[in-house]
C-alpha cells in the first residue's frame, strides 16, 4: 500500500481535533443529562429520553439535514449567529456540531450505566450529613463515576472519528477545512485509480479506532469493578 499523503495526514489530524472538540464540549451537557435521567423523576422524563436517544435511530443524513436547516443562513439559529458574525455551515465548527449530536446519546448512555452503579446509600449518607445536592455531586457522585465518564468520552470520541453522513451534509467535503478520514476515504472510493490510497487511510483509521476502543474497554471494566465492589 502507498504511504499516506500530506492531505491524508491533514484529514487524520482534523478528525482527531473534531472528535476531541465534540467530546469535550458535550461532556458537561452529557453529564448533566445523565444525572437528570438517573436521579430525578419529573414529568416529561420519557420524552427527554426519547429526544436524547433519537440520533441513534435517525439516519445520520437526516440529522445532518436538520442541522443544515437549523444552522443555515435562513435557519432560526443560523440567522441569529450570522448577525453576530458567526458562520457554522461548511466549516470545521459544523463537523464538531454534527459529531457532537450523533455521539451524544452514546455518551449519555455510558454515563447513566456508571451512575446507576453507584451505591445510593452513599448519596443518602452525604445528604443526611448536610451536604447539598451540588456538594454531593462534587464530593461523592463525580469521583465514583470518573472511570465511567472516561469510558463514555472515549466511546463518543470513537463514534465521532467515524462520523460521515451528518458531516458531509452540514460541513461538506472540503480538503484541509472539513475533510475528515471518512470523507477522504469516500473521495478515494469515488475514483477507480485511488483504491490503494483508500486502503492505506482505512488502515490508519482502524489503527486509531482500535487504540481508542481499547482505552474505552479498560475504562469500562474499571468502572464495572468499582461499581461491583
Amino acid at each position: 500500500m502507498p504511504p499516506l499523503s500530506p492531505a491524508d495526514y491533514q484529514a487524520i489530524a482534523l478528525s482527531i481535533k473534531v472528535a476531541a472538540a465534540a467530546s469535550i464540549l458535550s461532556l458537561p451537557f452529557g453529564y448533566a443529562v445523565a444525572c437528570l435521567l438517573t436521579y430525578l423523576e419529573f414529568r416529561g422524563k420519557l420524552l427527554l429520553e426519547v429526544l436524547v436517544n433519537l440520533p441513534l435511530t435517525l439516519p445520520p443524513v437526516v440529522v445532518g439535514y436538520l442541522l443544515l436547516v437549523m444552522f443555515g443562513t435562513h435557519g432560526w439559529l443560523g440567522a441569529w449567529l450570522s448577525q453576530h458574525g458567526i458562520r457554522i455551515i461548511f466549516t470545521a465548527k459544523a463537523s464538531v456540531v454534527a459529531s457532537a449530536v450523533v455521539g451524544f446519546p452514546l455518551l449519555v448512555r455510558s454515563l447513566r450505566t456508571s451512575l446507576e452503579g453507584i451505591d445510593r446509600q452513599l448519596i443518602h449518607a452525604a445528604r443526611t450529613l448536610g451536604a447539598t445536592w451540588f456538594g454531593t455531586l462534587i464530593s461523592v457522585i463525580l469521583p465514583l463515576s470518573l472511570t465511567g465518564l472516561l469510558a463514555g468520552s472515549s466511546l463518543m470520541f470513537a463514534r465521532s472519528l467515524g462520523e460521515f453522513g451528518a458531516t458531509i451534509i452540514v460541513a461538506g467535503n472540503i480538503p484541509g477545512v472539513t475533510q475528515t478520514i471518512p470523507l477522504a476515504i469516500y473521495e478515494y472510493a469515488c475514483s477507480p485509480t485511488s483504491e490503494q490510497m483508500a486502503l492505506s487511510l482505512c488502515l490508519a483509521s482502524v489503527t486509531i479506532s482500535v487504540a481508542v476502543m481499547y482505552l474505552h474497554e479498560r475504562f469500562a471494566r474499571k468502572a464495572a469493578r468499582r461499581n461491583g465492589a
